[in-house]
């Protein structure tokens, strides 16, 4: 996607995306980062904050999984925090009858700065504390979300999973160079696949995303990706692809720290 400061039109343009991909048979979705909102005031941002036990977005992202009996990983939506002037930046995951299965805050918080471009998420986002993994039908899996990637240990104190889910909403400057290899790796090292949807394009406050929301195997190959724009990416996930990646090169039997 590439989301705006506008909740209901990036509302009703993930509904379109998500209707393409169940339409294509897609049984799991996935959002990217902050699909409901990019590019807002800080102000615009706190207001849109929802309580955990619900809220327009999320019912939203109930809905949805209902209506076309998909599994939803809702991407990220600002959440209250305990502070009361910052927020939580949250994924929730849906079932195939809209039930909320999982919630996960994340944890690791991006900050950068190069001449004119600069971000820091810990003056307005608090960080979350606990690594989340959840059965599913297609397997165990883990969330993260975005600047998460850079951190392996998250991913291995989630053990042994199936499927990363890593909704993101890279920089164009940092993707360039990071954003397929770190996927990649995480794929590799873990033995898993990885599903990464990424906002991608220029938004309307001129920010710009670096995209290529990829689906990669567990070997490290790279099976779906959008570059840029509104679109759908999509893959075959294959656990018996996991079982023989496992079986030929056991490196998780082999850990020592």
């Amino acid at each position: 996607m590439i989301s705006g400061p506008d909740v209901s039109a990036n509302l009703t343009e993930a509904a379109r995306l998500i209707g393409e991909a169940a339409t294509a048979g897609a049984k799991l979705v996935a959002l990217p980062e902050y699909f409901p909102l990019i590019g807002a005031s800080d102000a615009a941002r706190l207001a849109a904050r929802e309580q955990d036990d619900g809220g327009p977005i999320q019912e939203f992202l109930s809905g949805t999984a209902r209506k076309h009996g998909i599994w939803l990983v809702g991407g990220s939506l600002p959440l209250v925090a305990d502070d009361a002037a910052k927020l939580r930046n949250t994924c929730f995951v849906y079932d195939d009858g809209g039930r909320r299965v999982a919630r996960y805050d994340k944890i690791h918080l991006f900050s950068f700065k190069r001449g004119t471009e600069s971000y820091d998420e810990t003056l307005s986002i608090e960080p979350g504390h606990e690594v989340v993994s959840f059965d599913s039908p297609f397997g165990r899996i883990g969330l993260a979300i975005c600047y998460d990637l850079r951190f392996p240990e998250l991913f291995r104190a989630l053990g042994e999973i199936d499927l990363l889910v890593i909704p993101s909403a890279f920089t164009e400057t940092t993707g360039r160079p990071h954003w397929e290899l770190l996927l990649r790796a995480r794929a590799v090292e873990n033995q898993c696949y990885v599903l990464a949807p990424a906002q991608g394009g220029r938004h309307p406050n001129g920010r710009m995303t670096y995209g290529n929301s990829m689906v990669v195997d567990p070997w490290g190959k790279v099976l779906a990706r959008l570059d840029k724009g509104n679109g759908v990416a999509a893959a075959e996930l294959d656990l018996e692809r996991i079982s023989e990646v496992r079986s030929s090169l056991p490196a998780l039997l082999h850990k020592r720290l």
